[in-house]
């Protein structure tokens, strides 16, 4: 056999060694059916191969057991799969023990291999990636080898999507992909200055993270440049992904820098076309392999019209190929030349290019032609070119000029006059209107409106602004939709124009955001504000636009609950204010993050940020400030959810009272501190009153928010609520469906949980358990998504399950429900949060029901005697105390354990005249009690004297 022949075999047999038998088997098919004696000498060379398989070196160790989630390795604990190949496996998974708990992405070979090459190249990857120290690649953490052998590498795990798919999901411009394809040419290079060549370039390869930076990974079969022995010369095995793979690699020659170049130059091309640079007509292994060799690839900007036939009639795809066309045309095919030395010579010249594009300037793929850079030096200069023509022609054209600038001039001062007028009929009109009277104020910006449309409609840029300006107002007034109306025209006058600036753009798509996300469309604000997010990192000497569109972005993000995203958006905004000494801004996403701190159940650390929050804005702000309203409105919740009823209700006053002021008394901000103030109404008992103030607050809500508000919602679930304490079980039921009806919209995802619980407790109390059940259900599987399993909020909804199969008689059965929510409560919140003490109280009554009433009545007895001031401690008491009595009435009945009910239910008629849900269950429990009493035998019944011992202590008298 010459050297030409096996030239030709080389990458054949080895692409054949590493498939299984029916895919080698398959590809053989196909050789033949090309050229039957090349398959022929293929099938000896690989019947050779096999019986000389005895010839490589024994396995390093035995085949360890099969590797699963939860399983060990060396100090590190498995999670879940992250992905497989041929060479082996990677996991995500944190250390066992209690120290260094990140997690990382822990790469090893596939158990029990054999091949001593590739754990050379194991061992290789983790001497490459010990040199390389990048911001733009994945960090090794540790090494090391497990009990049994299995040698492993521990890297730093990035959370994120390929290029390509993060490029398509937010709907990148070409510059913003060129901005982060540049940070992947940065890491390469990198790497390159560290005599190392990846050879495996791929978007797979590629991870873009929340925060829009890119992380190079798996140099897995990098080749060392300065290897001494100078093994790294000659790939040993066909371990590079075929379609971004060099001619020299499917050639099997040396590769070098150049190799990668060509790999980043599919990439580009695949960025850019959204396809592969080679069309072929069957998609198999050989023809591909044709193509990289000998096809020559298409221009981006001709592959980007042919991917579809209808592609050519879309005006975006064609605006899109013209910008491909010339200058980015040229740099994708010089780095995906045949010849490696007609590539581009280094990822640094790549790069450079790249750079000169963005910036206006000549390309260096481009001829360098007289034209082509007086062209060029036009485009990047066209605004001075322009100005010394006219100063040149000054004697010709002086009359022309004067006229244009006059009218600038008339347009800039008319821009101004509109915005003056604007503002000083507003001040000028609102000592007229009474304190807390907004409709002057709304008179007033519809009439700003009409004198812009009419002053400034030759001014499209200052009539976008003005009604930008008069939408932030109108969301300020809590005109929601009226504001996002104004919004999308100025968004109109925007559309299309080459000169508006990225700071009016960043405006007006903040300001539109945020209405959207009023209006409860978070989802609608994502989409619009993501495509503008790659500006921010851009634009300079605009901190506080930038700071406020993050901060925009971060809140619609939150709303559909991406929270990671959110938290980067928010910490940028804050670092850029702070930067700016923008105190209120500062504040408002201190705010931010204690929200965060909210949703992810941190309730303590949200605690804290409130205060914080609070603080920060007293003292550098001021006590009246619309902030202060909502810091004070979401400190509230928390400490509601918390139990601290009494603090909770001042706070809703205070922030009530600076609201009622500053926004008046129709705005929805005010509207929703009334109805948090009447659930509280409800916590403490007051049921009447509450139920007379949300009448006229739910028909009030209705009109101003809409009848498919989220707000609308609460409100019906507040009234729903009412009813059920009230005993109106019907009347709660319609209510609350109405309430879970609309927070099965998109924008209210976040309430749909809670909504599904308090239905599944309503429907229960009806006797409709079956019902009741599928809803909880419901409310659990949204609260697993939103959170995770081991949320705390998943095991008050497990407490809740529990309680609907032990009424129904499966005390057993709804066991392990209570055992999980103890669990889980314990685990997610502090000893006296009432969650916690509930799903203890639940757990220790359904051991009296198993016939274990010792232990039931210790942790009931500790329940009954629990200390605190809420609402939520004292129904604590009460229950406990009750189910105390009905364990030991299931005991051993007795007129004491009736007297402690009695007692107990003159107590609560006291402290909650209007009645309620416990009051009826502590009833239901006397009944039954009195009826087990009258069915004991005589000879067992105790006496009235008897019975004394057993009354509760007095310190559960005193709950």
């Amino acid at each position: 056999m010459d050297a030409a022949q096996w030239q030709r075999l080389s990458p054949m047999l080895d692409l054949l060694l590493d498939m299984n038998p029916e895919q080698r088997t398959y590809q053989l098919q196909l050789i033949a059916l090309e050229d039957a004696g090349l398959a022929e000498e293929i099938v000896g060379l690989l019947a050779l191969e096999a019986a000389a398989e005895g010839a490589w070196p024994p396995p390093l160790h035995e085949a360890p057991a099969a590797l699963c989630e939860g399983a060990r390795l060396g100090p590190y604990r498995l999670e879940w799969l992250l992905g497989e190949g041929g060479m082996g496996m990677v996991w995500a998974a944190k250390r066992a023990g209690s120290g260094y708990q990140r997690r990382v992405a822990l790469k090893l070979l596939h158990a029990g291999i054999a091949d001593h090459r590739l754990r050379v190249r194991f061992s290789r990857e983790r001497d490459i990636l010990a040199r390389l120290e990048h911001p733009h690649i994945a960090r090794l953490l540790d090494a090391g080898v497990g009990e049994q052998g299995q040698p492993y590498l521990a890297l730093e795990y990035v959370e994120g999507i390929s290029i390509t798919d993060y490029c398509q999901q937010h709907a990148l411009a070409i510059e913003a992909r060129l901005v982060l394809f540049r940070q992947v040419c940065q890491a390469v290079s990198h790497a390159h200055a560290n005599l190392i060549v990846h050879r495996d370039l791929k978007p797979s390869n590629i991870l873009v993270t929340a925060s829009g930076e890119t992380r190079l990974l798996d140099f897995g079969i990098a080749k060392l440049l300065d290897a001494p022995d100078g093994s790294g010369a000659r790939t040993e095995l066909r371990a590079f992904t075929l379609h971004y793979a060099a001619p020299e690699q499917v050639r099997g020659e040396p590769v070098t820098t150049r190799t990668d170049v060509y790999s980043l130059g599919v990439v580009l091309f695949e960025l850019l076309a959204g396809t592969k640079p080679y069309r072929l007509q069957g998609d198999n292994v050989l023809a591909w392999e044709q193509a990289i060799i000998d096809a020559e690839p298409m221009r981006p900007s001709q592959a980007l019209l042919q991917g579809a036939p209808d592609r050519a009639a879309q005006p975006d795809l064609r605006r899109q190929a013209r910008r491909l066309r010339g200058d980015l045309d040229r740099i994708v095919l010089k780095a995906l030349a045949k010849k490696p030395e007609h590539r581009y010579p280094s990822v640094e010249a790549l790069s450079a290019d790249l750079r000169r594009y963005l910036e206006g300037m000549p390309v260096q793929a481009q001829r360098q032609s007289v034209g082509y850079r007086l062209g060029k030096y036009a485009l990047r200069h066209r605004w001075w070119l322009l100005a010394g023509s006219m100063m040149s022609l000054v004697l010709l054209g002086a009359a022309a000029i004067s006229l244009r600038q006059a009218r600038e001039a008339v347009h800039e001062a008319q821009r101004a006059q509109a915005m003056q007028d604007f503002v000083i009929g507003l001040f000028d009109n609102a000592g007229a209107a009474p304190r807390g009277d907004a409709f002057d104020s709304r008179k007033l910006l519809d009439a700003g409106v009409a004198r812009g449309a009419r002053e400034l409609a030759n001014q499209p840029l200052a009539h976008a602004e003005l009604l930008g300006v008069v939408a932030r107002l109108r969301i300020g007034l809590g005109d929601y939709a009226q504001a996002l109306a104004l919004l999308e025209r100025a968004d109109g006058l925007l559309n299309g124009r080459g000169d508006v600036s990225a700071q009016l753009r960043l405006q007006i798509a903040a300001q539109h955001g945020r209405a959207l996300r009023m209006l409860d469309r978070g989802q609608a604000c994502a989409s619009q504000l993501a495509p503008l997010e790659p500006l921010t990192r851009t634009l300079i000497g605009h901190e506080a636009e930038t700071a406020e569109f993050l901060s925009q972005y971060g809140r619609c993000l939150r709303q559909q609950g991406d929270l990671v995203p959110a938290h980067s958006l928010f910490q940028r905004a804050l670092a850029r204010r702070q930067a700016l000494g923008d105190d209120a801004g500062v504040a408002e996403n201190m705010l931010d993050l204690a929200l965060l701190d909210t949703d992810r159940g941190r309730e303590q650390d949200a605690l804290n940020g409130y205060r914080a929050a609070l603080d920060y804005l007293y003292r550098h702000v001021g006590h009246e400030h619309p902030l202060a309203v909502e810091i004070l409105r979401a400190r509230g919740a928390a400490q509601r959810a918390g139990g601290d009823t009494i603090n909770a209700q001042a706070g809703f006053r205070q922030a009530l009272r600076v609201s009622e002021q500053i926004h008046g008394s129709d705005h929805p901000l005010t509207l929703g501190l009334r109805r948090q103030l009447v659930a509280l109404q409800v916590d403490l008992g007051q049921y009447a009153l509450a139920a007379e103030q949300m009448e006229s607050l739910l028909a009030r809500t209705r009109q101003v928010m809409g009848e498919r508000h989220r707000e609308t919602g609460l409100a019906w679930n507040t009234t729903g609520v009412i009813a059920w304490e009230r005993g109106e079980l019907a009347t709660a039921q319609r209510d609350i469906a109405r309430a879970v009806a609309i927070w099965r919209q998109p924008e209210g995802a976040r309430q749909l949980a809670g909504g599904l619980a308090n239905y599944g407790r309503v429907l229960h109390a009806a006797g409709h358990d079956s019902q009741a059940l599928a809803a909880l259900q419901e409310a659990r599987a949204l609260r697993v998504a939103n959170f995770g399993a081991s949320h705390p909020l998943v095991g008050d909804t497990d407490r809740m399950i529990g309680e609907v199969i032990a009424d129904q008689g499966d005390a057993r059965g709804a066991q392990p429900w209570f055992e999980t929510a103890v669990a889980l409560t314990r685990r997610g919140y502090p000893a006296d949060h009432p969650r916690r003490l509930f799903a203890e109280l639940s757990l220790a009554r359904n051991r009296g029901r198993l016939g274990q009433p010792d232990a039931a009545l210790a942790m009931l007895d500790r329940l009954a005697r629990h200390g605190g001031d809420g609402s939520e401690a004292a129904k604590l008491r009460w229950r406990a105390r009750a189910y105390a009595a009905e364990t030991r009435c299931t005991a051993s009945p007795s007129q004491g354990t009736l007297q402690q009910l009695d007692a107990l239910l003159a107590q609560l008629a006291t402290v909650q005249p209007d009645g309620g849900v416990i009051p009826r269950e502590v009833r239901a429990i006397r009944e039954r009690c009195a009826e087990r009493l009258l069915a004991a035998p005589a000879a067992r019944r105790p006496l009235k004297t008897a019975a004394r011992p057993a009354a509760a202590p007095s310190s559960t008298r005193r709950g």
